[in-house]
């Protein structure tokens, strides 16, 4: 009797599960359109905005991040990096910056120099794979100087200037005259207020970067010293951020050491809040048109906001820095990080979902 109504119940439960399978079908032949149920995904292929599109600087750079000293590394090979210059491509990014040529013994070039120095030998030559690639899909590449790491723990810029005398060199007779891709530098020292022998570090090497590749322009991207430099505190927030006053006087003083050999500065957007973001432009592009430089953002695509480091950022937080960034007349935007945080490609599974979102807001196809 027991294993009578068992096999009863079984056989119950198998047909139970049959006609689920089978009620899309049946309804559908009954003249129910299927996407009346909860499980059927929508018909639309676009999001509904409530906000203007296009209304912001749309992203027309992005950095490398070839090391990812703090970011889990992709392990991409030449095949994966050539789809990301066609993503890249497709929403108008026309400049690539490598963030830096190396941190500390990790290089992305065979550097004779900083492999005398007790560097690691890379396993192939990044530097002349962006420079290949940025040629074939137009686009310009920006080099970045090697971080030897000991300004971090120091605050010493010397190391920097005197490890870079060699690399600038080395990498112009290399591959400077190779590549017609090759646009420019970028002198990767980060810093946020006007440090000791900052002025002097980035007048030196920026004057010999332009002086060695007959004037290709030069930039930095500093960040502001604002509430969420918290980098090493194990805080979100900090209480003595810059104002907006000190923040110009600072940068008035080092834009008027450095404006003859750096052209462009693109100030980090993610170490101040949403509501800031308009006083802090506003004095970047006054100090910059005074100066004569060009002003450009570095919009962060990952999230200061939450507590893991780091995670790609929310759309809206993104369209509301593009926002004010087009509403200051900034001349450029360019990203901290495009592969790892926009690209539909990244090891991030929402940054695909983000390049879509971007995508729909600047109305690219």
């Amino acid at each position: 009797m027991e294993a009578n109504n068992r096999r009863d119940f079984l056989k119950k439960a198998a047909l139970a599960g049959a006609s689920a399978l089978m009620a899309p079908t049946l309804l559908a032949a009954e003249g129910k359109d299927e996407s009346e149920f909860v499980l059927s995904p929508s018909k639309r292929t676009d999001s509904q905005l409530i906000v203007p599109k296009n209304n912001g600087l749309k992203i027309t750079g992005t950095f490398l991040d070839e090391i990812s000293h703090d970011i889990p590394h992709q392990n991409w090979g030449e095949k994966e990096w050539d789809l990301d210059f066609q993503h890249m491509k497709r929403i108008g990014i026309d400049t690539v910056i490598m963030i830096r040529s190396g941190y500390r013994k990790f290089i992305t070039y065979p550097s004779k120099y900083l492999l005398g120095k007790g560097c690691y030998m890379p396993s192939v030559d990044l530097v002349d794979m962006y420079l290949r690639l940025a040629e074939k899909y137009n686009m310009k590449f920006y080099f970045g100087l090697y971080d030897t790491g000991h300004y971090w723990d120091t605050r010493d810029m010397s190391w920097e200037v005197e490890y870079n005398k060699y690399v600038i060199d080395e990498v112009w007779n290399t591959y400077g005259e190779k590549y017609k891709s090759f646009g420019g530098w970028y002198i990767s020292t980060e810093i946020s207020r006007n440090t000791k022998g900052a002025i002097g570090a980035f007048h030196t090497m920026g004057k010999q970067c332009k002086d060695v590749s007959n004037g290709l322009p030069t930039f930095i991207s500093p960040w502001i010293d604002g509430k969420k430099a918290v980098m090493g505190t194990g805080k979100m927030t900090r209480e003595d951020a810059v104002s907006v006053e000190q923040h110009e006087r600072e940068w008035n003083e080092i834009f008027d050491g450095i404006h003859d050999v750096v052209d462009a500065c693109a100030f980090q957007d993610g170490h101040i809040d949403y509501d800031e973001l308009d006083a802090f432009f506003t004095v970047n592009k006054k100090l910059a048109d005074k100066y004569g430089m060009q002003c450009w953002t570095n919009a962060e695509t990952f999230d200061r906001d939450m507590p893991i480091r780091f995670l790609p950022i929310k759309f809206d937080k993104l369209r509301m820095k593009l926002e004010a960034a087009k509403r200051a007349g900034y001349d450029k935007a360019i990203t901290f990080e495009f592969s790892h945080f926009l690209s539909p490609q990244s090891a991030y599974l929402q940054t695909g979902h983000l390049y879509d979102r971007y995508r729909e807001y600047f109305e690219i196809k």
